[in-house]
């Protein structure tokens, strides 16, 4: 049985985070890759259009069901790539982050973009997570 061991490391030869970390060492385990997730529920209907905060909201809803349903939870995130329509709204991102993410953040970039998949979409966001091997999918 293989245990994974996560270390987050911020140099103090690089400036101080602000809600992620500069780097992530993971050893053991398994890793899951999860797509950019988005705001839509389950029928694919778009959730919170004009409304920031409830489409990032409903796409860590859905980044929770994607872990979930490989046995990892927001704790087992080492990686996550965000891309915003509009990078002012940065806050209103960490302020929901940081409510389904209260552990050590992981390695993350930010992207803004021009427009995503569907133009009333504001938000998507993929993620990287590692889970020990004792640990099975769902």
């Amino acid at each position: 049985m293989t245990t994974r061991t996560t270390r987050h490391i911020n140099p103090p030869t690089l400036p101080a985070p602000r809600g992620y970390s500069h780097a992530v060492e993971v050893t053991g385990g398994r890793t899951i890759y999860v797509s950019g997730q988005i705001a839509v529920d389950r029928e694919g209907r778009v959730v919170g259009a004009g409304d920031f905060s409830a489409q990032a909201r409903q796409v860590f809803e859905n980044l929770e069901a994607a872990l979930t349903a490989a046995g990892a939870g927001f704790d087992d995130i080492v990686k996550l790539t965000i891309f915003m329509v509009d990078v002012s709204q940065l806050q209103a991102f960490r302020d929901v982050r940081d409510w389904y993410m209260t552990g050590d953040k992981p390695a993350a970039s930010l992207v803004q973009v021009s427009q995503l998949v569907l133009p009333e979409l504001m938000l998507e966001v993929e993620a990287i997570a590692v889970v020990g091997a004792d640990r099975p999918p769902r």
